[in-house]
């Protein structure tokens, strides 16, 4: 998956006033996870977004968002300098609310700077001094329903699927995707996704060529991800090289945009993930997913969200979750929470997801 910085309006006209503005500048999957909160919005009028050049590129096409202000805040608009200047575009457009999807303090005196009255985000965040609202930060409740509640009523439950993020590959997205998977489909098996890769080492399970060579035989199997994962698909595709009649790999790491590799999970039976990115990407596609969680817990809030899902752990380990995040190595040394997740578990849980849904 690779990223690429839009021009600085997405879409919308710049002279536009009035409507809600959400500040979404912290990882990609927040971005994913920010949609349902824009679809609400979107309901009450045109929406707009301050985001990262990376996390911006995941909102072309979304019919929820009038406009997208890339903000490059650790670079071309870093400094004080570079806050003044958003803050001055944001002020022309007279926003009626400010939605703190991220709540650095920085993100609150944009805001704050820009002149919006009503500024709204979490009781938790760095921020929350420069709100004039603040909302129950929910640690029981998933993130993408947690951010949906910045615009809610306190008493206010999701009705079925409304947590469920969006996602707009266009038609070059979709062609992207399509070339890269090429006939796979004519021989008939199944479609299973790999996405070995994570920005955090440990939450990286270690044994998805065992996988791979399991399933080869059963399904095609195509590995998605960034380009520094293109070592960890050679491994997947060296280990199903051994395995007598296994088709070929297709490794797209690395290949395609973020919106063509949401357009590619909508293509494929099955994706097995770790917690990352392509977890969030397979929920707003609605691809169904195997999650393998190490460090980290679904509880967390960061779960999949597809209507077809299974999560993987360690439940036993009194040391999970060890962080947010996950460390770059394990606090103990054992790394257990991965290294005894084994692939045959792995690979019955893909097989449950590929039997057919049958009707109650």
């Amino acid at each position: 998956m690779s990223t690429a910085e839009p021009a600085r309006s997405v879409r919308g006209d710049a002279r536009a006033t009035g409507g809600s503005l959400v500040v979404q500048t912290s990882f990609l999957g927040d971005m994913v996870l920010t949609t349902p909160l824009l679809v609400e919005l979107a309901e009450r009028g045109p929406v707009d977004v301050v985001a990262t050049p990376a996390n911006s590129t995941l909102l072309a096409n979304h019919p929820a968002v009038r406009d997208v202000y890339v903000y490059d805040k650790r670079g071309s608009d870093s400094g004080m300098a570079g806050l003044m200047r958003l803050a001055s575009r944001l002020r022309g457009r007279r926003y009626s609310t400010a939605y703190m999807a991220q709540g650095s303090v920085r993100s609150g005196a944009l805001v704050f700077l820009a002149g919006i009255s009503d500024r709204v985000g979490f009781d938790r965040s760095a921020g929350r001094q420069l709100y004039t609202r603040r909302v129950r930060y929910r640690e029981d409740r998933h993130h993408a329903e947690r951010l949906w509640r910045l615009a809610m009523p306190a008493t206010a439950e999701p009705a079925s699927g409304q947590l469920r993020p969006t996602l707009y590959p266009g038609a070059g997205d979709i062609a992207a995707a399509e070339a890269l998977l090429g006939d796979i489909r004519e021989d008939g098996r199944p479609v299973v996704a790999l996405a070995p890769g994570s920005a955090w080492a440990t939450k990286r399970w270690p044994f998805y060529p065992e996988l791979a060579a399991e399933l080869a035989t059963r399904a095609r199997i195509v590995v998605v991800g960034g380009k520094d994962d293109t070592p960890l698909a050679d491994a997947i595709a060296d280990a199903t090289r051994r395995k007598a009649e296994a088709p070929p790999v297709v490794d797209t790491t690395g290949r395609l945009s973020l919106l063509a590799s949401a357009a590619l999970l909508s293509m494929v039976d099955v994706l097995v993930t770790n917690d990352s990115l392509p977890l969030h990407l397979a929920s707003a596609m609605d691809t169904p997913t195997v999650a393998l969680f190490g460090p980290t817990v679904p509880a967390l809030g960061f779960g999949p969200l597809a209507r077809r899902s299974v999560t993987l752990g360690r439940t036993e380990l009194d040391c999970r979750p060890c962080n947010a995040h996950g460390p770059a190595r394990c606090p103990l040394d054992h790394w257990r929470c991965m290294r005894e997740l084994d692939a045959s578990a792995v690979a019955a849980a893909v097989e449950s997801l590929l039997q057919p849904v049958t009707a109650p």
